[in-house]
């Protein structure tokens, strides 16, 4: 949707072609049992730069609130509080060697200001040489299975960077508290608007049409729809993860299809659940114990004001997958049982009853793993050996973390490098008396 606008602002004619019912992605909305709000959980921090300033193109900056959240952390069997430097401190799981490593580490990590070089260290290797291998077994190892699985073998140290570099952003733009934000309403108000500024711009948007092929041309290319229909275009941007891309246009080169698909994605199967009163007092609840069935607990009315849910609780559970987990099996009643019986054990005082309203939801190719030598290997360019078809996906964020504000830095980005890219192909259609 960014993409198209500032496509639209640079005075192209856009057509915005959406598989999906509704625009979004995986900022769309889902119901929580009667309230409505984001299907995956999502967090602004004050260093979202490009989201804050697409927000006030949209007028909704004033919708913004931010706030203050704590961190909880669950090891061995119990829950803890690592919200502040005397929480870090006084975490019984390390010792206080361990702890001046891990800390050293993050400090360390905050402070790198080009990942590129981190593409050649494996991340588990990187992380065990700085912090030691008590501390990586302790604490990084199951992180990063719970993020990665057995991907994180591939992974390299550009991963872990990325995320610490996200959390310390705030800090190191001189900002004076790292605080928690979201838009009032959530994504729903968000995308509502945005596509209402869409339409204003005059940008024709075609929801329910999956794109099976796109072809070239001699001039411009050709998109072909699951339903069979067609329609020509002067040029195509393909915004889909690379395996779909090789597969919705067969005309690339061998090898460009073999870098495409050679992109490693984690999936997610996220439950969100509505409970009637809260389960901790943290946003976010990290957990290192492998046999609990999720990645992390995000309690989202710990930052959104429960009001909006009638006082209710609204709670995601993630489980972050490879493509061949047998996770993907489950139904969402075994995931239902699985995940509740969980809590019951995490938290003493939760019971099932509590439960108001349960629903998961599946995407298979969420985030392009950060494997080793990923810039040079495998990240995807944005022109194609086709002249007509081009691609912008969040697979080439090579050295960041997927999240909204990137996605949209992204967008801003290559809009750019697209619009010098279709002013040298006119010019040189021109030349050759083509035009």
């Amino acid at each position: 949707m960014t993409l198209a606008k500032r496509l639209r602002e640079a005075g192209c004619q856009v057509t915005l072609v959406e598989a999906a019912p509704s625009t979004g992605g995986l900022a769309s909305a889902a119901r929580h049992g009667e309230y409505t709000w984001d299907r995956f959980y999502h967090v602004i921090l004050l260093s979202d730069l490009h989201l804050r300033r697409l927000l006030e193109e949209l007028h909704l900056a004033d919708r913004l609130r931010w706030g203050t959240t704590r961190t909880g952390f669950y090891t061995d069997g119990k829950l803890y509080s690592l919200s502040t430097s005397l929480d870090f401190a006084m975490f019984p799981p390390l010792s206080f060697i361990d702890k001046a490593r891990l800390a050293g580490t993050i400090l360390y990590a905050s402070r790198v200001t080009d990942g590129r070089s981190l593409e050649q260290v494996p991340v588990d290797t990187w992380l065990e040489r700085l912090s030691g291998k008590q501390v990586f077994e302790r604490m990084w190892l199951p992180l990063l299975r719970s993020k990665l699985g057995e991907n994180y073998k591939l992974a390299s140290a550009s991963f872990i960077w990325a995320i610490i570099q996200r959390m310390y952003a705030a800090r190191r733009s001189g900002l004076k508290k790292e605080m928690f934000g979201y838009v009032d309403g959530g994504y729903a108000l968000v995308l509502d608007r945005f596509q209402t500024h869409l339409d204003a711009l005059e940008v024709e948007t075609l929801t329910g049409h999956p794109v099976k092929e796109v072809r070239q041309l001699e001039h411009g290319a050709e998109l072909e729809f699951a339903n069979g229909s067609r329609r020509n275009f002067d040029h195509v941007v393909l915004t889909v993860p690379c395996g779909r891309v090789a597969t919705m246009a067969p005309e690339l080169s061998e090898t460009e299809i073999a870098r495409l698909r050679g992109v490693t994605y984690q999936g997610i199967a996220c439950a969100s659940l509505l409970l009637d009163r809260p389960l901790a007092h943290y946003y976010v609840t990290n957990i290192t114990d492998g046999w609990v069935p999720f990645t992390g607990v995000i309690e989202m009315t710990t930052l959104v004001d429960r009001e909006r849910f009638g006082g209710k609780s609204l709670v995601y559970l993630p489980r972050y997958l490879a493509q061949n987990d047998a996770f993907w099996s489950k139904s969402d009643d075994e995931i239902r049982e699985l995940f509740v019986s969980a809590l019951e054990r995490m938290y003493p005082a939760f019971k099932r009853d509590q439960v108001l309203a349960f629903q998961v939801s599946r995407v298979k190719e969420v985030l392009a793993v950060s494997t080793l030598n990923y810039t040079a290997e495998r990240l995807p360019a944005l022109a194609t050996s086709l002249r007509s078809v081009s691609i912008v996906n969040s697979a080439q964020i090579a050295n960041g973390t997927l999240n909204i504000n990137e996605t949209i830095g992204l967008a801003n980005s290559q809009a750019a490098q697209l619009m010098a890219r279709l002013r040298s192909d006119k010019a040189s259609l021109a030349t050759t008396g083509a035009a």
